[in-house]
């Protein structure tokens, strides 16, 4: 406990369990000023026994500079918490607020992350090449299966309901998506409706 303790991170982590925080366990997170990212609830996380795990948030705390274990304690023990975690980088841990990397868990859906104070992962981390090419590749069978025929509406239909690195992907790869969507318009022989009077497109 004595090394921890000497220990100093810009990065931590530590779980909290709603039924012993504070009702306004975040608004004392926001009050905080520090950015920080809440995993959705872990209620379907088992033991290995089976049995269920208390219902749980994992949450990412991002100070400015290095700080010390018991600085980062402080706010844990005012919340009511397990002892906080220190973070050599943020990906993998990021990661784990949905199991992302654990099929044999429950996932989560990404959609229920809640950043505070401007929290960002891409200002953490880079996607690889290999994630983006997967990505363009979903994104590829979500025109084909929704018959996406503007590029203005795949950027529509992902900020409304896909990831924030879907969304990415697309509008960092304009010429690639846009030339793909007009591919297939034309291959389709799509015409678009024309307001006789006005020459307006209507459909």
């Amino acid at each position: 406990m004595a090394e921890k303790k000497n220990v100093k991170k810009r990065n931590w982590a530590f779980v909290l369990y709603p039924e012993s925080a504070p009702e306004n366990w975040k608004e004392q997170l926001q009050l905080t000023g520090l950015p920080c990212v809440i995993s959705p609830i872990h209620d379907k996380d088992v033991n290995p026994d089976g049995t269920p795990k208390k219902a749980h948030h994992h949450i990412i705390l991002v100070y400015g500079s290095p700080t010390t274990y018991n600085n980062v304690k402080t706010l844990t023990d005012r919340l009511n918490q397990p002892i906080p975690q220190p973070l050599d980088q943020i990906r993998g841990y990021y990661r784990y607020l949905t199991h992302k990397d654990n099929p044999e868990k429950y996932q989560y859906d990404e959609k229920d992350i809640v950043s505070i104070n401007g929290f960002d992962i891409s200002d953490f981390v880079e996607i690889s090449k290999s994630e983006v090419l997967e990505i363009k590749s979903k994104l590829q069978s979500l025109i084909r299966e929704l018959n996406i025929i503007e590029y203005a509406d795949l950027l529509d239909y992902i900020q409304d309901n896909g990831e924030k690195t879907e969304y990415d992907v697309a509008s960092s790869n304009t010429i690639f998506f846009n030339t793909y969507i007009k591919s297939r318009r034309y291959k389709a022989g799509y015409k678009p409706k024309v307001d006789p009077e006005t020459g307006e497109i209507i459909e």
